[in-house]
């Protein structure tokens, strides 16, 4: 959550935000979708992939301990209607897409990654904050100017 404003980022900040309940934000819209398609847990060569930089790879192998991974989520809101949410975690849910490169893994929901497939992780470190961030994501249209919330093209 603290990377979804920019703030700095560390392992034990990480440790101590509480998750919010899974899926309490998503769009109806999305569960909807979902219902009306089976999705395949195992994705096709090149299809719905999340890439990771390599800043993203070292930044994750420094803050993870044992079993942790990066989650990143799509919840409603934020000033375009979307925003990225990231949060270090331990449990894959049956309906998470793992992406791991180098040792480093970012896991995905499966209706957040309707959102993202395609995009890419990246950690940003600048002189007032450092962030993980999402990049080039093909499914957004356009996004507010911290880069936390997009709107998705339709």
């Amino acid at each position: 959550m603290a990377a979804a404003w920019g703030l700095s980022l560390t392992a034990a900040a990480l440790r101590a935000v509480t998750p919010w309940p899974r899926g309490s934000r998503l769009l109806a819209a999305s569960r909807r979708r979902r219902a009306l398609r089976e999705v395949s847990s195992s994705p096709e060569a090149g299809e719905g992939q999340i890439h990771l930089t390599d800043s993203c790879v070292r930044r994750l192998l420094e803050i993870t301990e044992g079993s942790e991974f990066l989650r990143l989520e799509v919840e409603g809101g934020g000033c375009s209607g979307f925003q990225y949410k990231f949060s270090l975690d331990t449990v894959i849910n049956p309906d998470d897409r793992v992406f791991e490169q180098g040792g480093a893994r970012v896991v995905v929901d499966s209706d957040s990654l309707a959102f993202v497939k395609g995009a890419q992780v990246d950690f940003s470190q600048e002189l007032i904050r450092s962030s993980f961030q999402v990049l080039n994501n093909p499914q957004a249209q356009q996004g507010c100017s911290c880069g936390s919330s997009f709107s998705v093209k339709l």
